[in-house]
């Protein structure tokens, strides 16, 4: 079993995801909005990353500790609880406006619901950390501990996804005068279950190896199906004011963000 100080760490690359999302809030100290067409770009670029590292990294990883079978399963079960999870909150409307005008039992709801909203997101980041502190070929050695590269890809990759994330939440309390300040902790709420998610899935890919295939698989099984089910059709939803429906800046960041995965690819087939 992994130490307190490991648990600790992947806890704080969850936190970091979850406060990119504040960032989403901080243009509105400058504009009055954001435009779609950074909002698209952002949102291919996430994907872009999100695919490569569950490909070349998440998935790369899972054969390299099991067979093709335990990588299907644990993919599929991603899957599967990217389903769930979309049926548990489908009739549920958590909408930002609510934020400033619920109560403490309704805030626990709320997050209630943010937690099987995001907490895929966290599991990817947790799995990715599997291998923390070892001196793995192409890490990063961080506060003297080595992170592997595929943990620094998938932390980047959700951070970069929860800034149109929390460009989206602050649209609504920007209508109703929240102050930025405000609007930038409700961004920063909306994604707080996910480093909640990171610790518990680096705790079950960490107790015992046998899990790590498997683990592996139902990151890159979650990431994948979000991307492919959600990011991308809300990405084109958003740039459909925009020349050609947003897919050339849909195109262009999904591009750069697989691209960014080039390296990570040549570590990990080594």
């Amino acid at each position: 079993m992994a130490e307190l100080g490991a648990y600790v760490f992947v806890f704080l690359a969850g936190l970091v995801t979850a406060l990119a999302t504040g960032l989403g809030a901080l243009p509105f100290f400058l504009v009055e909005e954001v435009s779609d067409r950074w909002n698209v770009a952002l949102w291919g670029l996430a994907s872009g990353i999100m695919i490569g590292a569950s490909v070349f990294g998440l998935a790369s990883e899972g054969l390299a500790y099991g067979t093709p079978l335990d990588l299907g399963v644990g993919a599929l079960a991603g899957v599967v609880l990217v389903v769930v999870a979309h049926e548990v909150i489908a009739d549920v409307e958590v909408h930002p406006r609510k934020y400033e005008e619920a109560d403490y039992r309704k805030l626990l709801l709320i997050l209630g619901v943010l937690t099987v909203h995001s907490f895929p997101e966290g599991v990817a980041v947790g799995v990715s950390f599997a291998e923390l502190g070892f001196d793995t070929l192409g890490g990063v050695v961080v506060f003297g501990t080595a992170v592997p590269l595929l943990a620094v890809f998938m932390t980047l990759a959700i951070s970069i996804h929860n800034v149109p994330e929390g460009v989206a939440v602050s649209i609504p309390l920007r209508t109703m005068d929240v102050p930025p300040w405000r609007m930038v902790w409700w961004a920063v709420f909306s994604s707080l279950p996910q480093p909640l998610g990171a610790v518990v899935a680096f705790y079950f890919v960490t107790v015992a190896e046998r899990f790590l295939p498997v683990g592996f698989g139902f990151a890159a099984g979650a990431m994948v199906y979000l991307v492919l089910t959600e990011f991308i059709p809300e990405a084109l939803e958003l740039g459909e004011g925009l020349a050609g429906g947003g897919r050339r800046e849909l195109v262009a960041g999904v591009l750069v963000g697989g691209g960014a995965t080039v390296p990570l690819l040549a570590v990990t087939s080594v």
